[in-house]
């Protein structure tokens, strides 16, 4: 089933015709549990891996002995359910081979926002399933580029980490529903004029409509712009040239939540707030 994002309550660019030079698309993935293959893109799900290709493991430093054990099926989450976080793995050293998760694999032709290097249709994110690398403390992500026309035969089968650190960085597997939709920058990072004029027409009543209606798109999603809603913009520059970054994947753990209803897809109204289930989670 596709998923349709309805349309804005109000129509900013005819408020604020200025706001068009600050316009972008995005593509809302749209995640929902499902059983995708290899040939598919998909979040949680089977990547298209050659074979004799190395599977990436983590080698930083961090703590890998604490957390909790993956399991698919029903009979483990009952188990992990009753786990409490403690030494599950104390042989585990805080450098040894951690085998990375796959978390998101994408074709070009079926997100229309995917920008791919030269030779490339196929994007794969993988990550450490642990907080603590480098300076942001989180998990440490992995991208891989790739021609699918490279991987003729039989794709390989992931290893699992023995355990992880946290059980929501487990995707279950969903298929992808992409959506192409039109997003405004961040309020914060308009020219101050344009802010004054937008918090002016919003009022006391309505503070946040221009971020949580108007704006960003919540969810998974491919290009459009970055949410600075939990902290203020920061710059977000290349290490290796200094040139600033353009946004290419968001992951969220929910679709909309109660601020952001009006992002809800029309084929889910009613149901309860969208999000991604996890592998031995809710």
């Amino acid at each position: 089933m596709p998923r349709t994002t309805p349309g804005r309550p109000v129509d900013v660019e005819a408020l604020f015709p200025e706001l068009s030079r600050h316009r972008r698309t995005a593509t809302r993935l749209h995640p929902r549990p499902g059983t995708p293959t290899a040939h598919h893109s998909s979040v949680g799900g089977p990547f298209l891996w050659p074979a004799d290709e190395p599977w990436p493991v983590c080698r930083e430093r961090h703590r890998r002995d604490h957390g909790e054990r993956p399991g698919p099926t029903e009979a483990e989450r009952e188990i992990l359910d009753g786990l409490e976080p403690g030494e599950h793995a104390p042989w585990l050293g805080e450098t040894a081979p951690t085998p990375l998760l796959p978390v998101a694999q994408l074709f070009r032709r079926d997100v229309p926002d995917l920008k791919v290097p030269e030779g490339c249709d196929l994007l794969q994110l993988l990550w450490c399933p642990y907080d603590g690398h480098r300076e942001s403390g989180t998990v440490g992500v992995h991208l891989r580029w790739r021609a699918a026309s490279d991987v003729p035969g039989p794709p390989a089968e992931p290893p699992e980490p023995e355990i992880v650190g946290y059980r929501g960085y487990l995707p279950e597997p969903c298929v992808l529903h992409p959506e192409q939709v039109v997003e405004h920058e961040f309020r914060g990072l308009l020219p101050e004029n344009l802010q004054e004029r937008i918090e002016e027409w919003e009022g006391c009543d309505d503070m946040d409509l221009y971020q949580v209606a108007l704006s960003i798109a919540p969810g998974w999603k491919v290009g459009g712009f970055a949410s600075w809603h939990l902290t203020d913009p920061a710059p977000m520059d290349c290490s290796s040239c200094g040139r600033p970054m353009e946004l290419l994947l968001t992951v969220d753990s929910k679709e909309w939540d109660g601020g952001s209803e009006s992002w809800c897809p029309v084929e889910d109204q009613g149901r309860a707030v969208g999000s991604v289930r996890k592998r031995g989670g809710a």
